[in-house]
């Protein structure tokens, strides 16, 4: 069977993904199933890992050079999205969010504002703040989107508390997986530009957009030409472990970019350059069958939670692998807990709930800043059966602590 009509989602057993060492099958005991961090239960798409073996065969692990990268990137931007990215517009840079810090430190100084739509990606607050910039929310409207009158309102108060202020956007955004239309993003430029907003796009999703939606880059938007994109093949061909991404500025933004110091390029893993070009040069068959298999879970999650967890609310993403689940309705979320945002490892409320009674590990929402307390973030790229038993469990658990509230009798 070839790879591009396999599913890479159905390809390892619950054994095999027990044996991986990374953060997401060694943070809890053996008898959890762990759908939280942003790890998928895939294996390597072929073109990536014979890139790696045969980098390894040569001995092929010095230092980084070339924009092999760059050009893989551009050649993907132009035929998945027609969008003719330049080359000499980007460097390199260790992963996505370490380049966004460093794009951060180009365009503002310490004790300015970045402004952020929330729920957000939480490392996001920890990294910002502890490089002595504010954050400010702008909260998401309620059907998980950016409110443009809310962003509006916080870029006002964002330019009355300091002299220089960043939107850092996230695109698709995580957690709620809406991919932003152009007419959005359009309205996101328009704002920025008006209140002199310097916006940064991270867009490590980017190639994680499923049937029904269509990305739109943020540079590719009118008015966006003072603004960065930061992307990587991180999320798409699950290469977290292997470090390096890509920073691209727009026109406006290119003599910024050249003040980029040169040791920053030398994070970035040159085995993680060489994965992460493989797989936007050669990788796209894998990446389809993968976009059609989450498609599937994305539909199964759909009916597994009406059938064992019908009080629980989300809006199906159209982008990531990602689903924003509101529990409210469960009356779990009073024990949220107050370590606040970019606490990535706190768990609380439902979370804490059905890791404590099912054995399932999920993300806790109060972690995410705004609008999150109450809520969890569910990781759908694995298997089918992994994702009915997990949903199954979780609904038996609520179920059993249903029928232990004691009640009054007449």
């Amino acid at each position: 069977m070839s790879e591009a009509s396999t599913n890479p989602l159905e390809q390892l057993t619950l054994q095999d993904l027990r044996k991986r060492t990374s953060a997401k099958w060694r943070t809890h005991p053996g008898d959890v199933l762990p759908l939280w961090v942003a790890e998928m239960d895939v294996v390597l798409a072929e073109p990536v890992a014979e890139t790696l073996r045969e980098a390894i065969a040569r001995g092929d692990t010095g230092y980084p050079a070339g924009t092999g990268y760059a050009e893989a990137l551009a050649e993907f931007a132009e035929r998945r999205w027609g969008w003719p990215l330049e080359v000499r517009r980007t460097a390199i840079v260790p992963d996505v969010m370490l380049g966004i810090v460093e794009v951060l430190r180009l365009i503002t100084d310490r004790g300015d504002t970045v402004v952020v739509s929330a729920p957000f990606y939480p490392p996001f607050y920890a990294f910002v703040s502890h490089d002595g910039r504010r954050v400010l929310e702008a909260p998401l409207g309620s059907d998980g989107r950016v409110d443009l009158e809310v962003l509006d309102a916080a870029f006002n108060r964002a330019r009355a508390q300091s002299s220089g202020v960043a939107y850092l956007l996230c695109n698709p955004h995580n957690p709620t997986g809406a991919v932003h239309s152009r007419a959005e993003l359009e309205g996101i430029a328009a704002l920025a530009r008006r209140h002199g907003v310097r916006v940064v796009s991270d867009e490590i999703h980017a190639p994680l957009v499923l049937p029904g939606a269509t990305f739109t880059p943020y540079l590719s938007i009118d008015g966006a030409e003072n603004a960065f994109a930061v992307i990587s093949a991180s999320k798409a061909w699950n290469l977290a472990g292997l470090k390096a991404a890509l920073v691209i500025a727009g026109p406006e933004s290119q003599s910024d970019l050249a003040r980029l110091p040169e040791e920053v390029s030398h994070g970035p893993s040159h085995l993680g350059i060489l994965a992460h070009t493989a797989a936007f040069r050669h990788g796209e068959p894998w990446l389809d069958a993968l976009l059609a298999g989450l498609d599937k879970n994305r539909t199964l999650l759909q009916s597994l939670l009406t059938e064992h967890l019908p009080q629980v609310r989300w809006i199906p993403p159209q982008g990531t692998y990602l689903a924003w689940l509101d529990c409210r309705e469960l009356g779990l979320h009073h024990a949220d807990g107050d370590g606040g945002p970019g606490i990535v490892s706190e768990l609380a409320g439902p979370a804490r709930f059905f890791l404590d009674e099912s054995r399932v590990a999920l993300s806790s929402g109060h972690v995410f800043g705004a609008g999150g307390a109450g809520h969890m973030r569910l990781n759908f790229a694995t298997s089918q059966a992994t994702l009915t038993e997990a949903v199954t469990r979780m609904g038996r658990a609520r179920l059993v602590s249903r029928e232990s509230v004691p009640t009054d009798r007449t």
